[in-house]
């Protein structure tokens, strides 16, 4: 199955902040967020930081980095063949690294594809619920990849 995702980032090559996996059946989601920086550029605190939590309760998962790359895991788990679906090439950059937790370690993962996408014309910001929040722009991501698929 694929799975759509999105991140948010402290700036251009800047430390994840948020990342978010949403199905394309069903809706079981997978959002984390991660401690923040100490030093967050200004575009980033204005635009980013208040909406971070703006998701349901039951997926507000607040965590280090580590226990977020053995939930991802645990998440995709169940999936022989998942395909990680992405419309920016940070978001990808920034997925991978979280499943290295430490040195020379990766999480417990059969395997993954992914999909980056060129989307001229289209922007998860400009299409979300919530702009620059990982879930929403996901679910922003996903619903414009379906409708253009007609599923």
């Amino acid at each position: 199955m694929r799975y759509f995702l999105d991140t948010e980032f402290n700036g251009f090559g800047g430390q994840l902040m948020s990342v978010a996996l949403t199905p394309e059946f069903g809706n079981h989601e997978f959002y984390a967020v991660l401690p923040l920086p100490e030093m967050i550029e200004p575009w980033v605190e204005r635009n980013v930081v208040p909406y971070l939590h703006m998701v349901p309760d039951t997926l507000d998962l607040r965590v280090d980095p580590v226990t977020a790359a053995h939930e991802v895991a645990a998440y995709l788990s169940t999936d022989d063949d998942p395909v990680i679906v992405a419309d920016w090439p940070e978001d990808i950059a920034l997925f991978c690294r979280l499943l290295m937790p430490g040195p020379a370690e990766i999480v417990e993962l059969r395997g993954l594809r992914f999909e980056l996408l060129r989307t001229p014309g289209f922007s998860t910001a400009r299409n979300s619920k919530v702009p620059h929040n990982a879930l929403h722009d996901a679910r922003a991501l996903r619903d414009f990849v379906l409708d253009g698929e007609g599923i």
